[in-house]
């Protein structure tokens, strides 16, 4: 039999029998004929064409395995997949009679396989009372193989994508079906692991004959891919599967980047960006301003370079980050090792050129992010109305007087001056009578805070700190230096309908001049203090019925009034007042991310029943980072990949900042408190 009248009859058979027929062990290829030009779908019965998408049954997942029906439901999808592939192959034989013969003989042995699989597969999904067509059937692997341009495309799409991905899926499925007693299936699916594995090692070795020599075989499988078809399609929603891809042969590079490598599988991604340094920026546009710019200092320039890679934290796995320089794959395997879900990552936009995007989400909707996200914006799927990009928020909305007008308004007995000139200064300090705090309009994390203490008298560094802010930024905050007790913060999200909601509670730590260093969180955001501090709290303060409901209203007005949606949080502390607890409701409001933000979503994304997030500067340290780390980790009394404590950006690359997650099972093992 000619292989040409072979693959036709696959390809443009109408009836199941004709397209599965098992064909004689060996077949002549001396006539291979003309270019097949494209053709919109292969030949199917009436029952088993490829449905719209709103006909199309999704994938059933794990649920109910033991249960016949489901199991069926899920051997029919696979069925599909399978069928699919006897097609394509059958397609790529006809569409490249030119390509060598060794190859084609090599589809033709393949694409006996796939038909017994798919044979398979209707023979076990028949046994659980499915029949094939019963269920929609998509068009996914035929839409993104079929347009190929050269045998290329195909071992690229084919064989290395779709195939690779049935390497984890396959072998994890297998053992799943074992589990609940259904051997039958078990069997089928180890039989297409050993198959599949051989198929991804045909397809490759044609790779490594086509692809550019001077390309390693990553950069030319993810420069021959086109989008929407991305590597991380190459991964099964399954374990990775590293043993089946070295059967195969890949490479260690390849496997190592592939194992870390993410993309969107259908949901539009939104592209994250970090900018630390909004205060900064907003400082230099605010009206009042005497300063025309802003440049970072070094440690400010540290921060953003160092922690770039933070937005990890509340993307999700569709989403991109951009940084200025891709984190090492040493680094991202470290991640994903620690369970540590990653997004995908881009250096620059031209790598999101032809991409289908969403909105952007930075760091802070401040002058710099604005400016610089502003020219890609054209590029977003959304409407000029929506485009995902803002132009920045009014540089008050970044400023102290947000927060110290905010706590007039809920807590007016609570002392504080908003004070323009030097006179107004030192009337506010002679009127709190004590120990005084004074803050710059912008400024995070307890950076441009000075304090005045009363048995020093005025001094000349402090007055001339005053008059230059006062002359630069408009005013400064005066404050009571307060004996704290606890800081906390309330972290909430504006949606898009302009509610507001509450996200979560943390505890934040801060050293002694109110630098921020770290956030607990935890179910009870208040474990660890006094059973009187939690009585007090809860029951006298009611402190989660007030941020969750009672200051609603009030910050769904404030919100509206600088128009902003997002995340932004409020921070607070409890402080000893002669020897009685009082509550400061609000000490600042930060529209933007926030580190406790941060906090509360690595939690989640790690599932962490405990966690401390910690910025520690190297230049604090008096040992190796990774000696340190070490010794933290060893202190843990039941280390696992999922409670342990986790670099998040690279220590061999950090200037200056390391970002660490530390994730525990219980309180107690949180041995910093």
């Amino acid at each position: 039999m000619e292989l040409r009248d072979f693959a036709q009859r696959v390809l443009f058979g109408t009836t199941i029998e004709e397209k599965l027929l098992l064909s004689p062990k060996e077949v002549s290829d001396n006539s291979p004929g003309k270019k097949l030009i494209n053709i919109d779908q292969p030949g199917r019965p009436e029952n088993l064409q490829m449905s719209a998408p709103e006909t199309r049954s999704s994938f059933p997942g794990l649920k109910n395995l033991e249960n016949d029906h489901e199991r069926g439901k899920l051997l029919h999808f696979l069925a599909n997949h399978e069928l699919l592939a006897t097609e394509l192959m059958a397609l790529v034989l006809l569409k490249f009679p030119d390509a060598p013969k060794a190859f084609r003989l090599g589809v033709f042995q393949t694409l006996k396989e796939e038909q017994a699989h798919t044979l398979m597969y209707m023979r076990r999904m028949k046994e659980c009372g499915i029949e094939f067509g019963s269920l929609g059937l998509n068009d996914y692997f035929w839409r993104m193989v079929s347009p190929m341009q050269e045998p290329l495309d195909f071992v690229s799409r084919l064989s290395l994508t779709f195939e690779q991905a049935n390497l984890d899926f396959s072998k994890h499925y297998a053992g799943l079906f074992r589990q609940v007693g259904d051997t039958s299936t078990a069997n089928v699916l180890e039989k297409i692991y050993l198959d599949e594995i051989d198929h991804v090692g045909h397809g490759l070795k044609w790779f490594k004959k086509w692809k550019k020599a001077e390309l390693s075989d990553w950069n030319a499988y993810k420069t021959q891919l086109n989008f929407p078809l991305v590597p991380a399609k190459a991964k099964g929603v399954a374990p990775f599967n590293i043993e089946g891809r070295i059967a195969a042969g890949l490479d260690e590079d390849f496997i190592k980047r592939l194992q870390v490598e993410e993309g969107s599988r259908g949901r539009t991604p939104t592209i994250l960006y970090f900018n630390p340094n909004a205060e900064g920026y907003a400082a230099a546009e605010a009206s009042n301003s005497k300063v025309k710019s802003f440049t970072p200092k070094k440690a400010e320039q540290a921060l953003q370079r160092d922690l770039e890679i933070l937005p990890l934290a509340w993307a999700s796995k569709d989403d991109v980050v951009l940084v200025s320089q891709l984190p090492s794959i040493k680094h991202l395997n470290y991640l994903k090792n620690a369970e540590l879900p990653l997004p995908e990552w881009v250096s620059s936009f031209d790598q999101l050129k032809d991409r289908k995007l969403g909105k952007f989400s930075p760091w802070a909707w401040s002058p710099d992010a604005s400016r610089f996200l502003k020219p890609y914006a054209k590029i977003s799927t959304f409407t000029e109305k929506s485009s995902g990009w803002r132009p920045p928020l009014n540089s008050d909305a970044f400023a102290k007087s947000l927060g110290h007008q905010f706590l007039k308004s809920i807590q007016p007995e609570e002392k504080g001056y908003l004070c323009k000139c030097l006179n107004s200064v030192k009337d506010a300090v002679k009127e709190l009578n004590s120990d005084v705090l004074m803050k710059a309009p912008f400024s995070s994390a307890g950076r441009g805070h000075r304090h005045y203490l009363t048995n020093e008298g005025w001094i000349k560094p402090v007055e001339r700190w005053v008059i230059n802010t006062i002359e630069t930024q408009g005013y400064i905050i005066v404050e009571p230096l307060l004996e704290r007790v606890i800081d906390f913060s309330a972290q909430y999200e504006v949606l898009p309908d302009k509610s507001v909601k509450l996200i979560g509670m943390t505890r934040v730590v801060n050293d002694a001049g109110g630098r921020y260093l770290g956030t607990f969180v935890h179910k009870k955001w208040t474990s660890g203090l006094s059973s009187e501090l939690n009585e007090w709290l809860f029951r006298e303060q009611k402190v989660v019925n007030l941020y969750k409901y009672t200051l609603i209203e009030k910050l769904t007005e404030l919100m509206e009034s600088i128009d902003y949606v997002g995340p932004f949080g409020i921070d607070a502390f409890v402080y000893n007042d002669n020897g009685s607890w009082k509550l400061r409701t609000c000490v600042e409001i930060n529209t933007r991310f926030t580190m406790g933000r941060v906090s509360l979503d690595l939690q989640k994304k790690t599932r962490a029943k405990a966690g401390f997030f910690q910025l520690l500067r190297l230049s604090h340290l008096d040992q190796p980072f990774s000696s340190w780390l070490a010794e933290v980790n060893t202190s843990i009394p039941s280390p696992t990949a999922k409670y342990g404590s986790v670099a998040l950006n690279d220590p061999e690359h950090a200037s200056d900042f390391i970002a660490i997650w530390h994730a525990r099972n219980s309180w107690n093992e949180l041995n910093f408190h």
